[in-house]
């Protein structure tokens, strides 16, 4: 077990304008480049790093107005993650459950919670996801129980395990997604998320995160045994994901957001390389390696492609943005367009980030593969960071949807 930052910032700044959020995104991901690779080579997880991004002020860029936030667009929050991506990519997953949840509680949480949760964030909480576990026929089976404490309708205990908790390790709040088995007084069987203190007693939470890429995320393992929860700290995950909410749109816009920033790092990472320490192939007939036409040529075609994949994003954001401000349209109708836009914009990421980081080694030549270098972390972000929720399923719903009229399903991760 490794020890948890749960200790929230003295003061957090608050950002008053889209253009002071982009800014100080722009000034933390060049702080954050600087130690990045070390990072990712020592698996050093950045407390110091995630403490100041709670000091910034942009972990609350989406705490409503009316609790005191700036309630910036979904699409102005993707260009944030994208930018503090092409820094750290594991920086940038860190706070995507704690964005995804502060929506949750935003669309169907009631007052008291709303308020308890966005008047931490805003002091500098932090909230981090348990959902996934091992173990069930799909992902989607959840075997984490909430259990009535003696009839009483009001109080449970959880108990359950939890993997892949990415920020786990970071967070001062947990929401953990468990199951009801039987009505409690006004709750309905089903699935709720559990907004609870990380160092809440009988919360284990454990750095077991091996994966090759993203490797400073505190993706790890959290168990609950007889934690204690009351009926004021559930909310019912239906109630999101089962409605035209654009839930799931979000939350997969800021995944788009994670491989783009992947590969506009990786492409920025080989401009640099091929700059100070390329040498051009000898039959080029040239001094230096920016004046290969060979490698010019490729470079061409691969800022294509990344602006391709940024233009995408962007073109997503802005229906996104639309699905959530609900403008003219039926909610249905716009959530759909906005899941759609979102899906082409990761099945474009897809094809972008991880070809993008190999490519890097492509143009810069052999002292690139040097493991001094650390240039292969980007490909393995990309590699590890693609594989969250398959495209393959992206191409099905919008074949489905362009053919036969069938908007995406309402299940959160479109």
């Amino acid at each position: 077990m490794t020890a948890v930052s749960q200790v929230r910032p003295d003061s957090a700044s608050r950002i008053g304008s889209t253009a002071e959020a982009l800014s100080v995104a722009r000034e933390l991901a060049a702080a954050f480049a600087t130690g990045a690779a070390e990072r990712d080579r020592d698996r050093r997880l950045p407390h110091a790093e995630i403490d100041r991004l709670s000091e910034s002020g942009l972990l609350a860029l989406t705490v409503p107005a009316r609790f005191g936030g700036l309630d910036v667009a979904p699409s102005v929050l993707a260009e944030v993650v994208s930018i503090l991506a092409a820094a750290d990519p594991s920086i940038a997953q860190i706070p995507h459950s704690h964005f995804v949840y502060l929506n949750l509680v935003r669309l169907s949480a009631g007052e008291a919670l709303a308020e308890r949760i966005f008047t931490d964030v805003l002091a500098g909480g932090r909230v981090a996801n348990a959902q996934s576990e091992r173990g069930g026929k799909t992902i989607a089976d959840i075997s984490t129980r909430l259990t009535p404490v003696d009839g009483d309708a009001g109080r449970f205990v959880l108990d359950g395990e939890k993997f892949y908790c990415t920020g786990s390790l970071f967070a001062h709040t947990l929401a953990v997604l468990a199951k009801l088995e039987a009505p409690a007084g006004d709750l309905a069987p089903g699935e709720y998320v559990a907004f609870i203190p990380a160092d809440s007693a009988g919360v284990e939470i454990v750095d077991d995160w091996d994966a090759v890429g993203q490797r400073t995320t505190g993706s790890g393992t959290v168990r609950f045994s007889g934690v204690e929860v009351t009926a004021n700290d559930l909310v019912a995950r239906a109630s999101a994901t089962s409605a035209p909410t654009a839930y799931g749109a979000y939350a997969q816009l800021l995944h788009v957001a994670i491989d783009v920033g992947i590969a506009r790092g990786a492409l920025t990472e080989a401009v640099e390389f091929v700059r100070t320490k390329a040498r051009p192939w000898f039959e080029a007939g040239v001094d230096r390696a920016v004046d290969d036409p060979l490698v010019v040529q490729r470079f061409g075609e691969l800022e294509v492609d990344v602006a391709t994949a940024e233009a995408m994003l962007a073109a997503a954001g802005r229906r996104v943005d639309e699905a959530v401000a609900g403008s003219a349209g039926s909610p249905r109708e716009l959530v759909a367009e906005a899941s759609i836009a979102v899906a082409r914009a990761k099945a474009v990421a897809d094809r972008v980030a991880t070809p993008v980081a190999s490519a890097l080694f492509e143009v810069s030549g052999t002292r690139s593969a040097a493991a001094g270098t650390r240039l292969d972390r980007y490909w393995r972000d990309a590699r590890t960071h693609t594989l969250h929720d398959p495209v393959r399923w992206k191409y099905q719903h919008i074949g489905r949807w362009l053919l036969r009229g069938e908007d995406p399903p309402l299940h959160g991760v479109i």
